[in-house]
C-alpha cells in the first residue's frame, strides 16, 4: 500500500460514523388539543402525532361534540406541506397549506382542510384550521411543534383543562 492509500484508510477509520442532525423533513409535526364553541356546547379536535412522507403530513384526528355526541368523528388527515412552506415557517414565516380529513367508517366522507401555520421559531407556533362540516365552518387554533422521528406521543390536554 502507498502512503496515500494508508493516509485515506486512516481518515476513513478515525472519522467514525457520520450522524446527520434530522432536518425538518424529517421530523414528526405535533398539534395540540383545540376547542371551539358550537351552540350551547363544544367541539374538541385531537390530532394524533403527524408523519411526513412525499410532501404530506397524515395521521389521525377526532372531533368530540359535547353534548351532541353524535356529531362526533373520528378519521384520517393530510395536509400538504411542500419542501418550500416547510423551508418558510422554519425561517419565520406564515405559510398556507391545505389538506383533506376523512372520516373513518362505512360510507366516509372527505373535506377540505385550510390552515395557516404561523411560527414563533423553527420548532413551535400556531396553526389555524378551518373546514365546513355540514353548514358551519369550523375553526381551531392550536399549537404546534415538531418533533424528532422518534418521538413518542402523549397528547396534551386541552388548554385550560383540568386534569
Amino acid at each position: 500500500m502507498s502512503v496515500k492509500q494508508i493516509f485515506i484508510l486512516m481518515l476513513f477509520v478515525t472519522a467514525g460514523p457520520v450522524f446527520a442532525a434530522p432536518t425538518a423533513t424529517d421530523r414528526v409535526l405535533v398539534i395540540d388539543a383545540s376547542s371551539m364553541p358550537v351552540g350551547a356546547g363544544k367541539a374538541t379536535l385531537t390530532i394524533g402525532t403527524l408523519h411526513r412522507a412525499n410532501g404530506v403530513y397524515t395521521g389521525d384526528y377526532k372531533i368530540k361534540v359535547f353534548p351532541w355526541f353524535l356529531k362526533n368523528e373520528k378519521g384520517t388527515l393530510a395536509i400538504v406541506v411542500s419542501d418550500k412552506s416547510l423551508a418558510d415557517v422554519n425561517q419565520g414565516k406564515a405559510a398556507a397549506i391545505v389538506g383533506t380529513a376523512t372520516t373513518s367508517g362505512k360510507g366516509g366522507t372527505t373535506r377540505n382542510v385550510k390552515a395557516t401555520a404561523t411560527p414563533i421559531n423553527s420548532n413551535h407556533g400556531t396553526i389555524k384550521l378551518w373546514f365546513t362540516a355540514g353548514t358551519r365552518k369550523m375553526i381551531f387554533e392550536p399549537a404546534y411543534h415538531f418533533a424528532g422521528t422518534d418521538a413518542t406521543l402523549v397528547l396534551a390536554p386541552e388548554v385550560g383543562t383540568k386534569l
